[in-house]
């Protein structure tokens, strides 16, 4: 397959060298240094068995010199989606498929406002990587898994063929019937995550061990879970005590990704995460008190300088 990321960050450059090792035509956008490293000395990713290097097809921050693709695995920060897809528009075909892997329940819906409808899918990527030099991709958790469908959740040959791909590639691609519910499942949980770790400052331990923080934990997913359910998303009865279960069995110095912009002072995706909750809560006629008090810190920050 020919195959482009939009952009090469973590998502993007972990998928870019899987398949590329796996003999797929990998094309790598990305920008400034980190581009200059990959067409100097190859996309790397430390993994945690062992390292990879590979050359990709072509890395470049002009996507016309890719043509079309088969497949653009999209992997960017909430608000960088609009310039990010432009970039995709020399790169499609009408059988082109746009996998949206971001945080947040509504890339897909923005997608759709800037590419043509036939091209967007959806998808949700439970992955743990960052760039940690220019050309450089580290996992930093152990888990990869990868699912995505057409927005209705119903079969495709481009989803199956993207999906062994990253299947044969070593990585998990499982199948889903809705795709909604799975989106809605990571997000209900990172909505807590990233909310409690970014305001609080802390760790998943802290937040099981203490509490208030607890409390506070599980509120945010009660909301979350609620706005869902208002939306008409088929969540499970019991995924609020499902998820604070899960939660229970990360990795106890855990923290989410927003929390470690915030003390890098990097820009949040605060609107995209605890804002979204609450901008869609007020749509559907429910409050979210826990969500905003989380956003009433995090926003003087959204633009980054969190230090």
């Amino acid at each position: 397959m020919r195959i482009a990321t939009v952009a090469t960050g973590g998502i993007g450059g972990f998928l870019a060298v899987h398949l590329a090792n796996s003999g797929h035509h990998i094309a790598t956008i990305a920008r400034g240094a980190h581009l200059d490293a990959i067409q100097k000395d190859g996309l790397v990713l430390e993994g945690f068995e062992k390292n990879h290097r590979i050359k990709p097809w072509i890395a470049t921050d002009n996507p016309e010199e890719v043509g079309e693709v088969d497949a653009i695995i999209f992997g960017v920060k909430g608000d960088a989606l609009e310039a990010a897809a432009k970039l995709c528009l020399p790169m499609l075909g009408p059988k082109t498929v746009v996998v949206p892997f971001l945080n947040g329940v509504e890339a897909a819906d923005r997608l759709l406002k800037l590419l043509p409808q036939e091209n967007v899918a959806n998808g949700v990527a439970q992955v743990s990587t960052t760039i940690s030099a220019p050309g450089i991709i580290k996992q930093t958790g152990e888990f990869n898994r990868f699912v995505f469908a057409e927005r209705d959740s119903q079969p495709s040959a481009r989803i199956d063929a993207l999906r062994d791909a990253i299947n044969e590639a070593g990585s998990s691609a499982p199948h889903t019937d809705d795709i909604d519910r799975d989106l809605w499942n990571k997000f209900i949980l990172f909505s807590a995550v990233s909310g409690v770790t970014t305001a609080a400052r802390c760790t998943i331990s802290d937040i099981i061990d203490h509490e208030p923080l607890a409390e506070l934990f599980r509120t945010i997913v009660s909301e979350t879970a609620a706005l869902g359910r208002a939306r008409g998303v088929a969540l499970s009865d019991t995924v609020e005590d499902e998820i604070w279960a899960f939660a229970q069995n990360l990795p106890k110095p855990m923290r989410a990704s927003t929390a470690i912009d915030l003390e890098n002072g990097r820009a949040l995706e605060v609107e995209w995460i605890t804002g979204a909750v609450i901008r869609l809560s007020k749509a559907a006629g429910l409050s979210a008190p826990a969500n905003r008090t989380v956003y009433a810190l995090l926003s003087p920050y959204r633009h980054g300088n969190g230090n």
